[in-house]
């Protein structure tokens, strides 16, 4: 499935997913809505843009 975060385009896993409020999210930079502006996986670009 498609992670939760609007502008992220990760696949994620059922079993591997961070799952907030009912959601599913690659990383829990997408499941807090990057408050820092981080990237979804920490260094090195996954090719989204969520994060800005």
């Amino acid at each position: 499935m498609r992670c939760a975060c609007p502008e992220c385009v990760c696949e994620v896993e059922h079993s591997t997913a961070v799952v907030r409020e009912g959601q599913s999210f690659c990383s829990d930079a997408c499941a807090t809505g990057h408050p820092n502006h981080e990237p979804c996986h920490g260094t090195g670009s996954c090719g989204c843009k969520c994060s800005d």
